[in-house]
């Protein structure tokens, strides 16, 4: 591998803190404090009244894999404290249990959340692997209601009990007392909260002994990294974690850099291939993808490397190259100098039939005000899809959850994600160069705490699920990170990868999902087994 490929690779996290935007856009502790009193740590705004803890709890049953489940559906929310034993937050969560388990330390317990950062985890709760899952028309809109929410046979709940998470501003999650945002948007704040929180819910649901998951998605999974490695260090020992639309490093992208039009490349491949824009003669979609990868990492990087001083001829022959692999036109690649955004690429690729493609999945297509522009005014993938979760939500949790509430659910907190602080130095592992151990980071890099907690416990296991036509966190992208972390060869096979023909919110394609189950039901097998067993992989 070249040394001019290897420098720009390294840059590649930088772009992703322009391609992850947010995916999107409820007993302990004193009651409701009747009048509110100034905060010691801003005297001119009063302390937010801290309220008790609540919860609402009902019985379900749903038929999965020949089985009739019985489970419990707890809507509540749990406080945790600052640095002085004080609450600081109330986190809501909706957490199912199985019934009649009799041995809760053989009894997996997983806990999920989404990503933004500052999302909400309607979308995980109310479309993955929970025991609900609201029906759409993906890869067409939606549209208007009234929406279905049906029993989802492809639920984890047969294999772990799951516990959905909302981030502290997000959901029905807030600040309280001496809180306020700022006390949780950031990368290190956030996996402080959810430390506390997921320490909390196993101490007062005895599950201390339990096999223990994360499942994270978009920033979710950057949350993961850094809180499996938090855990860890604080004596919590996971079994496994899901990585699901990966984003584990975020190093600003330094000027002139081409990491962003090397790591797209294969997305765009398996796109162009989706919509029939490359020719599949003689070969199937996974050895083109292969073939796309090897040309990325060799000769297209090398000739990106030599920017303005690219020979004319060799110019021609990556573009070339580059049609047979995107579908674009070589004079629209040469006119673009080789390096085709995202956002160019989901205008221009089906711009003769006057459409434009989705971020998180391009299987969505949408129409623009006119066909002339550079990148699409919005993200059908995105629209397609919000009304019908949003008030699928609403609909559930008030008429089948019993949890009712004056507050406003918050599918994206105001502002967080423009505030986030995403300095890292909770991490006790940093790449080569970086500033070094326990020195913040001006942009998040979490690839390297994952790899620390893998070290320290050998038996952590990870699963890496990737939709091929997610624009927001690319495949090619997750697969460098994962490929960098420096792991010794015995706990490289601890590693797992999925590939799924569906974008970043993988479950929206219901076959994908299904393939999904069966894949995740493997990985619980094998990162919950008895540790005195000779499992395979350990």
């Amino acid at each position: 591998m070249s040394r001019s490929f290897r420098t720009h690779f390294v840059l590649w996290a930088g772009c992703l803190a322009l391609l992850a935007a947010p995916v999107v856009r409820a007993q302990r502790g004193p009651a409701n404090t009747p009048t509110p009193t100034p905060s010691p740590a801003n005297p001119e705004r009063p302390a937010t009244p801290i309220p008790p803890e609540k919860s609402s709890a009902t019985q379900h049953e749903l038929s999965l894999g020949g089985q009739n489940l019985r489970y419990m559906a707890t809507a509540g929310t749990l406080l945790i404290d600052d640095n002085e034993d004080q609450p600081n937050a109330s986190v809501f969560y909706v957490a199912y249990t199985l019934d009649g388990v009799a041995e809760l330390r053989t009894r997996p317990v997983t806990f999920l959340y989404n990503g933004g950062p500052g999302s909400a985890s309607m979308w995980l709760h109310m479309g993955s692997v929970g025991p609900v899952r609201v029906v759409t028309s993906s890869p067409e809109a939606t549209g208007s209601g009234p929406y279905k929410v049906v029993p989802n046979q492809y639920s984890l709940l047969d294999k772990s009990d799951l516990v959905f998470v909302d981030a502290v501003g997000t959901g029905f999650s807030r600040p309280v007392g001496k809180g306020t945002i700022r006390d949780f948007a950031g990368t290190d704040q956030d996996v402080r909260a959810f430390a506390k929180f997921i320490y909390r819910y196993v101490s007062v649901n005895h599950r201390w002994n339990s096999p223990k998951f994360l499942f994270g998605e978009s920033y979710g999974t950057t949350r993961s990294a850094a809180l499996a490695d938090a855990l860890q260090n604080d004596g919590m020992s996971l079994n496994g974690v899901i990585l699901m639309s990966s984003i584990l490093n975020y190093f600003v992208n330094a000027p002139g850099s081409d990491a962003q039009f090397i790591g797209t490349l294969p997305s765009f491949a398996a796109i162009a291939w989706h919509y029939e824009k490359v020719s599949h003669r003689g070969k199937d979609q996974q050895t083109f993808l292969n073939e796309v990868r090897a040309f990325a990492r060799g000769p297209y990087a090398e000739a990106l490397a030599q920017g303005q001083t690219l020979p004319e001829a060799q110019v021609d022959a990556v573009a070339l190259k580059l049609a047979g692999y995107t579908g674009l036109s070589v004079k629209y690649l040469k006119d673009a100098n080789l390096r085709v955004s995202p956002a160019r690429f989901r205008k221009e690729l089906l711009r003769d039939q006057r459409a434009i493609l989705g971020r998180y999945d391009a299987r969505f297509e949408g129409t623009d005000v006119d066909a002339a522009g550079e990148t699409p005014g919005y993200d059908p993938s995105d629209s397609g899809i919000t009304g019908a979760f949003v008030a699928a939500l609403h609909d559930y949790l008030d008429n089948e959850l019993k949890y009712p509430s004056n507050e406003t659910y918050l599918l994206s907190g105001p502002g967080i994600n423009q505030a986030w602080d995403h300095g890292h130095r909770l991490g006790s592992a940093q790449p080569t160069g970086g500033p070094g151990q326990g020195q913040p980071m001006r942009d998040a890099y979490v690839a390297g705490d994952l790899a620390d907690a893998m070290r320290k416990n050998p038996r952590l296991r990870v699963f890496s699920a990737n939709g091929l036509f997610d624009l927001a966190t690319p495949f090619f992208i997750t697969e460098y990170d994962l490929a960098h972390i420096e792991l010794e060869p015995k706990l490289r096979g601890n590693i797992e990868f999925g590939y799924y023909p569906s974008g970043h919110m993988i479950y929206l394609n219901v076959d994908a999902l299904k393939q999904f189950k069966s894949d995740i039901a493997g990985f619980y097998a094998r990162a919950a087994a008895n540790p005195d067993a000779k499992a395979s992989g350990f």
